[in-house]
């Protein structure tokens, strides 16, 4: 089998991890070792944190749709349910948007959504 040096591979991979751990404290940002645990770590939060944003994301979505409803006099379970009786499929991201900034188009989707449940 022959003998395999790795010199400028090595080179570049301790560099990328290196790079990436640049702003670190301490040795984390200047030994290898040291850096590429750290590397490793907060790439495995980033990882969480991005399906955690999706979740918080919705969330508040959700809120502010609540929010909204109750100003309309309808609970936020009934109007989901009634948007859907009524064909409207609007994700929970535009439903956030358009009752924070458009009131009057809000107000006509829970009019809507409530005579779907009445003919239901």
């Amino acid at each position: 089998m022959p003998r395999v040096k790795r010199g400028t591979h090595r080179r570049a991979s301790r560099k990328k991890t290196l790079h990436q751990a640049s702003g670190y404290f301490l040795t984390k940002s200047k030994l290898y070792r040291a850096a590429q645990e750290a590397v490793e770590r907060g790439l495995k939060f980033a990882y969480v944190g991005r399906k955690n944003k999706k979740r918080e994301f919705r969330a508040l979505w959700i809120v502010r749709i609540n929010a909204a409803c109750r100003e309309a006099g309808i609970s936020y379970s009934q109007f989901v349910h009634g948007l859907k009786a009524a064909g409207l499929e609007l994700n929970r991201k535009v439903l956030a948007d358009v009752a924070l900034h458009d009131d009057a188009a809000f107000l006509q989707l829970v009019n809507s959504a409530k005579t779907a449940l009445e003919k239901a």
